[in-house]
């Protein structure tokens, strides 16, 4: 592997259920309207997240549960398991799996982590989101169809990573993600004009690749 080298997801299970039970929709805080949902298991959360909120995009979904598992995907509870868990529910089974198939389809063609050194052992996402949809919109409190650079990397790197970002650009921190998350990363979602978000992703990614590089620095 070479450095910046993409690191692919893997969806690792997914099932729609066309009618679900009242009971569960209720747990779920499903409206009246939403009688389907599809569930996804991924081995890399943010690459799900970033997928889920593309779902929303493209079809009549929305995400009601997204949560990523303690420790990542090396210690998940099953062989399906993954990092993450992802549930969109829909007024009926042909958008859920359209939602699904739209999840599915982003996480294999464009939502990957990047390698920060040749080992692949440090890994970052450095992701720019042209419009956002419903989920991140209501996750980072913004409008809907906001330019968002999704930031992500080990804690030492990402809060280096993030004040590059920052000052790089006209952007703003909307979520800071501080460490340590759920699987012991941190980040944070920036938002602002699309082309200010694309300077602050490539920053962010130059900052990862120079600690990777050089990690003691006095």
């Amino acid at each position: 592997m070479a450095v910046l080298d993409p690191i692919k997801p893997t969806i690792l299970a997914t099932r729609v259920i066309s009618q679900v039970d009242r009971g569960l929709a209720a747990k779920l805080e499903l409206r009246p309207d939403q009688r389907s949902i599809a569930l996804v298991t991924c081995d890399i959360d943010d690459s799900l997240y970033v997928s889920l909120d593309e779902a929303t995009k493209m079809a009549d979904v929305e995400v009601v549960y997204a949560h990523s598992f303690y420790a990542g995907s090396a210690h998940a509870s099953g062989p399906l398991s993954g990092e993450i868990i992802g549930i969109l529910a829909a007024p009926d089974p042909a958008e859920a799996r359209a939602g699904l198939a739209a999840c599915v389809d982003y996480a294999r063609d464009e939502a990957w982590f990047h390698a920060a050194d040749e080992a692949g052992d440090l890994a970052f996402f450095a992701h720019p989101i042209a419009r956002t949809g419903s989920y991140l919109s209501k996750e980072a409190d913004v409008p809907a169809g906001t330019s968002m650079a999704y930031l992500i990397a080990p804690p030492l790197e990402a809060t280096y990573a993030l004040d590059a970002a920052l000052k790089v650009a006209e952007v703003e921190m909307a979520v800071w993600f501080a460490p340590p998350s759920e699987t012991n990363f941190s980040g944070g979602y920036l938002v602002g004009e699309q082309s200010a978000v694309v300077a602050a992703c490539a920053a962010f990614r130059d900052a990862v690749v120079a600690v990777a590089a050089a990690p003691r620095e006095v």
